[in-house]
């Protein structure tokens, strides 16, 4: 937390939803370098926040509960990646991880707080894993990679549960749960929190953020609350090969829904939602809302110049008199 405080700056978007428009202009400047014209960027990031403030003003629940194809497809990209997060069972291993090595044989408490602090910091190092590849490689082929590797550690976890019986391999199974935590930390996670913030337009950001959170949270919810429920009646091999098996129907869901959201902006994505769905209301929506506000500025700019124009006359009835 002291190293966060000291180190990490606000967020430039934060600072300008709250007026503070210079500190937010100093942030940019750190963030960019010297050679960079901030102060335009700061600009955009007042207009985006007056956009979204706008179509939270304009767009109610509506176009969530009743929406158009577009609209719906974003949506099933967007909280679906989002649950889908937690249905490969991220939270039900992750708070079992002392549970599961206690079952592998590994019964030293000492021992189980070192494996969990292993755990812990590959967790950490495949943050930065993560950051790299999800720019350089795109986000499709990382998702694709992370829920392979899923697949393949569940499965061997399953193996080594059935196949050594009471007396399975404890090394093999921190093997395996350490491969897993690693290709989770490289896509799903972050992934998951990743595309719902590039394909949800201004029109529904807001609202559909909201959404996409509380599903996600219900369903980590619902998936730890039943673990072990659920390994008393099919065993922990059976809960695993299950696990395994929503990976794949998640793969391929992802195989034919996810589009490479990559180095696209959200008009972009805007576009290619209403291509691929023939629905073009997303796009009339959107235009609407960039219209209103160039409305907006407009009339604006004419208050402010009708004021310098009095301000004039009042300085030129000053002289003439």
């Amino acid at each position: 937390i002291v190293l966060v405080v000291c180190v990490m700056p606000e967020s430039p978007r934060w600072l300008v939803s709250k007026g503070r428009n210079e500190e937010a202009v100093s942030v940019l400047q750190r963030l960019y370098g010297p050679d960079y014209n901030v102060t335009e960027l700061a600009e955009a990031i007042h207009e985006s926040l007056q956009k979204e403030q706008e179509a939270e003003r304009t767009m109610g629940w509506g176009i969530l509960l009743y929406p158009t194809p577009a609209y719906k497809r974003i949506l099933l990209v967007g909280v679906g990646v989002a649950a889908s997060q937690q249905l490969v069972g991220i939270d039900s291993i992750q708070y079992f991880l002392s549970y599961i090595l206690e079952q592998s044989g590994v019964t030293d408490r000492k021992m189980q707080g070192l494996v969990l602090i292993m755990f812990g910091l590959l967790k950490v190092v495949m943050v930065f894993v993560a950051a790299n590849l999800l720019d350089s490689k795109g986000r499709r082929p990382v998702f694709f990679l992370s829920l392979i590797v899923i697949f393949l550690s569940l499965i061997m976890l399953a193996i080594n549960f059935v196949v050594g019986g009471e007396n399975h391999s404890s090394s093999f199974t921190i093997f395996c749960l350490a491969l897993y935590l690693a290709a989770f930390g490289v896509g799903m996670g972050p992934g998951a929190w990743l595309i719902p913030s590039e394909v949800f337009p201004l029109s529904i950001r807001a609202k559909a953020m909201s959404l996409a959170t509380f599903v996600n949270r219900f369903v980590a919810t619902i998936m730890a609350s039943t673990v072990l429920s659920l390994t008393k009646v099919i065993s922990w091999a059976g809960y695993f090969v299950g696990l395994a098996t929503v990976a794949v129907i998640i793969l391929v869901l992802m195989y034919l829904y996810l589009p490479e959201t990559s180095g696209k902006s959200l008009e972009e994505m805007t576009v290619y939602f209403a291509q691929i769905t023939g629905d073009a209301s997303v796009l009339e929506v959107e235009e609407a809302h960039v219209a209103a506000k160039t409305i907006e500025l407009s009339e604006e700019g004419g208050r402010r110049g009708g004021g310098e124009e009095e301000d004039d006359d009042s300085a030129s009835g000053g002289v003439l008199s």
